[in-house]
């Protein structure tokens, strides 16, 4: 253990960074500071130094607060607290102002992309917004979420981002020894539970059933209740607004939907496609789209890795793809084969503003340049933030 964990040292905060915190520097070193805001002053307690340039720290007592400072209304939401939300601390704003310099930052160093980036809200505000979560049990059988970059479970009473009919349905039971507990609430305000062991496999449904019933598009969704879907009320359908605007597939052309979950974006395609390809590598949510779109019989879904597929098969030629990799984004391999067949546009559709940046400086070198860009803010207290991005030939 270096000699700087534990340590408490005066620092002056500058600018946020990717991962809920920003960068101070004490004696030379980077120190990446929890629960603060760029102009503070704080007193940061090092928690987490493995030698080099850099080291990890809160923030445990802040001696000039800047503007957007506000008294968090989580009391998890402290050092040696709970993870899962970074910027209790700021209000609204403020928290909608650092998504987007991280958007931009990274857009910038490693997109080579200069971008004016607005972080747009949601309806419904900053909490109550979370319908899907997991939580961990520990070894009292008491479910909590686990402390920042730890495997230690914090127990909780309540979740101020948790949706009604999720997380004070789960905290007053006894759970088994090392399970962690998937909880959702979908459209039609039904609540979902199920134990799960550490692999992710299902022990037993508690409450609710397998699948759940989700509203958007102005369609009906069966999704599994504790697999993807966005997790705020709201962001399926402005996603899918934008998706199927900046698509502008052309009567009877060509779509392909990469990565299609159970089939959200495919289905506002359809409504100008005459093809629509979507491709999904989770089998059981494929299986789910191919159910969710039995109505549209121009939409053809295909279960398996997108990079597979693409290699595979003889896809007819798109006008325009849409895709939504994972937070690791789409990848060089997935990214040349999509410009391959030479697309007039493309649609992405990010989590991760890093992954977004990496893929657009791919797309860049294969003849993609990036015409808009749009941020919502679909997670927030959290340094979460979500991206469309418009490319074009």
């Amino acid at each position: 253990m270096s000699e700087w964990t534990g340590r408490r040292v005066e620092a002056e905060v500058g600018a946020v960074a990717h991962g809920g915190h920003c960068v101070a520097r004490v004696e030379g070193r980077v120190v990446f500071v929890r629960h603060a805001l760029p102009g503070e002053r704080v007193v940061v307690e090092i928690t987490e130094d493995k030698g080099g340039s850099f080291c990890r720290g809160d923030a445990v007592e802040v001696l000039q607060a800047a503007p957007g400072r506000v008294a968090p209304p989580c009391e998890y939401a402290r050092p040696k607290g709970c993870g899962g939300c970074d910027w209790q601390h700021a209000d609204a704003g403020t928290q909608r102002g650092l998504k987007a310099a991280v958007v931009a930052e990274q857009l910038s160093r490693l997109g080579g992309v200069e971008w004016d980036v607005e972080v747009e809200d949601l309806p419904g505000g900053l909490g109550d917004w979370r319908t899907r979560a997991r939580l961990a049990v520990d070894r009292s059988g008491r479910a909590g979420f686990r402390a920042h970059r730890s495997h230690r479970v914090i127990p909780i009473a309540d979740c101020v981002i948790a949706a009604p009919g999720t997380v004070e349905e789960v905290v007053d039971r006894t759970w088994r020894t090392g399970a962690e507990v998937a909880v959702s609430v979908d459209s039609t305000g039904r609540t979902h539970i199920a134990e799960l062991t550490e692999r992710g496999r299902r022990v037993r449904h508690v409450v609710g059933a397998p699948e759940s019933t989700e509203l958007a598009a102005r369609r009906e969704w069966r999704v599994d209740a504790h697999g993807f879907w966005q997790v705020h009320p709201d962001a399926a359908d402005v996603l899918a607004e934008v998706v199927e605007r900046w698509a502008d597939v052309p009567d009877g052309g060509c779509a392909w939907d990469l990565y299609a979950g159970a089939g959200l974006f495919a289905s506002v395609l359809a409504r100008r496609a005459a093809t629509v390809v979507a491709v999904e590598a989770d089998r059981p949510a494929a299986e789910h789209g191919a159910e969710n779109l039995a109505d549209l019989p121009q939409v053809r879904v295909f279960a398996g890795k997108v990079e597979d597929v693409l290699a595979a098969e003889e896809l007819p030629a798109p006008d325009v793809v849409v895709l939504d990799p994972p937070r690791k984004g789409a990848g060089g391999e997935v990214v040349s084969a999509i410009a391959a067949r030479e697309p007039a546009r493309v649609v992405y559709v990010a989590c991760d503003p890093a992954a977004l940046a990496r893929d657009v400086a791919t797309f860049a070198g294969l003849g993609y340049a990036l015409r808009d860009l749009r941020a919502f803010d679909a997670f927030p207290m959290t340094h979460h933030v979500e991206c469309v991005a418009l490319l074009a030939r």
